[in-house]
This record gives C-alpha cells, structure tokens and sequence, in this order.
C-alpha cells in the first residue's frame, strides 16, 4: 500500500532504480502510475534511472534522423520532440503530475511554465556543479558552451506528453554517457550543435551526486518535499 503522506500535496515519491531499465518497462510502469494518479490510488511522482543503449522517437521524429550503426533498439516514444538516446550515465527523470493543480511555481493547468520549470530544474542542477545551462529560442532543451573550445552542445533533453492533464515522460541529464552513441541520430533534429555532458566539460560528478542536485532543486521550483520510502524502491 502507498504510505498516506506520499499522497498529500506537500510531499512527492522520488525513487531510483539501480539496474538499467528496459524503455518498454518503463512505459509500461509510467502509464500504470499515471492511471493510479488520475484515480486517486497512486501518489505523483518523479523516477530516476538508466536505459540501456536506445533511440526513442518523439512525435515529431524523422525518418532520416536516424543511422543507427551500433543496431541500438528503437521505440516510438509518444512524447514530444524528434529522436533522442538513453544510455548508461545519462540520468533519466520521469516525472509524474497532476497538472489540474499548482505546483510551486508551476499554475494549474499551465503547460508552457511546466515545460519552462523543467528547463529550470536542469538549469539549477547544473549550477550546482558550477556549469551555466541556457535555454535557447527555438530549441528545447538545456545547452552549455565549454569555456575551452567556444563549441555550443546541449546536455540535457526534454520530452514531455500530458494526457488528460498528468504529465509524464521527464528529462535527460548526461551525467557520463557514451558521447559516440549520439553519433547513431541526429539528436532532437538538431545538426548545427553536438552533445556534451558533465564528465566531458572536466566535471567527474557521480550518479548519487547528480542525483542529490536535482533532489535538492526539485522542492525550490515545484514546492513538494521528495519523499522516498524504502519499499517504493524499484
């Protein structure tokens, strides 16, 4: 059974898992607990984990967008945007609300400022490491310029899909992926920029690190306490 305080509007679940997840499962398991939050037997959200090596397609994805020499498998995704990968050392948050209410700085039903809370979330996180995410017009997502080289490359994703008003999907922080794996796309359709992460701009920031600046970020902007029972772990 849900711990009742999971399920206030003061508190959120927040749990990871410490295997790769196959993106199938976590699809499976998102579109469970979306229903369970629509329905009032599940508490909001938000999920921490690592995909295997995988190219997802948002809705608006390309067929000449994708090479795929290593052979990585491939989903239709349902979220918004173009493709995008998953692999180890890439921190995946799906996030998972009831947007018919107000969250932190978020309005209800205000789709715009929760997109724009995410970019904030990542935007802060990185901060953390003292590394300066930007947003860009036109272009979703959280982009970096490394000091040494001028190159401008993104390093977090977006992708979100809202079904009757409950988010779910999240963001993509490249905490130590495997840079070449982006090399099997061209990531969110974007061929003018590359990727990056903390690791390649000389930050060695660990998984657990990571993981404890976008906790600690997340109550600033969407105003609910992470709360994380050890029998929610998956």
């Amino acid at each position: 059974m849900h711990d009742r305080r999971a399920m206030t509007e003061n508190t959120i679940l927040w749990n990871s898992s410490g295997d790769l997840v196959p993106y199938p499962d976590a699809i499976a398991e998102m579109e469970r607990q979306v229903a369970g939050i629509r329905n009032g037997t599940a508490p909001e959200r938000v999920w921490l984990l690592e995909h295997p090596p995988t190219f997802t397609a948002g809705t608006s994805a390309r067929d000449e967008d994708l090479f795929n020499p290593q052979g990585f498998p491939t989903y239709a995704a349902g979220r918004g945007g173009q493709w995008t990968y998953h692999g180890p050392g890439q921190r995946v948050a799906y996030v998972m609300l009831d947007l018919t209410r107000p969250h932190g700085v978020v309005p209800a039903r205000d789709l715009r400022d929760y997109v724009q809370a995410l970019e904030e979330w990542l935007i802060r996180t990185l901060r953390r490491f003292d590394v300066t995410g930007e947003r860009r017009d036109g272009r979703i997502g959280v982009w970096v310029v490394d000091p040494r080289t001028g190159t401008e490359n993104k390093i977090a994703a977006l992708g979100v899909r809202v079904s009757r008003w409950t988010s779910w999907h999240g963001v993509a922080l490249n905490v130590a992926p495997r840079l070449d794996d982006f090399g099997g796309i061209v990531p969110c359709g974007i061929r003018e920029h590359g990727v990056t992460s903390l690791h390649a701009l000389g930050r060695t920031v660990t998984m657990a690190e990571a993981d404890a600046a976008l906790r600690a970020c997340w109550q600033e902007l969407f105003g609910s306490v992470p709360y994380s029972p050890a029998d929610s772990e998956k």
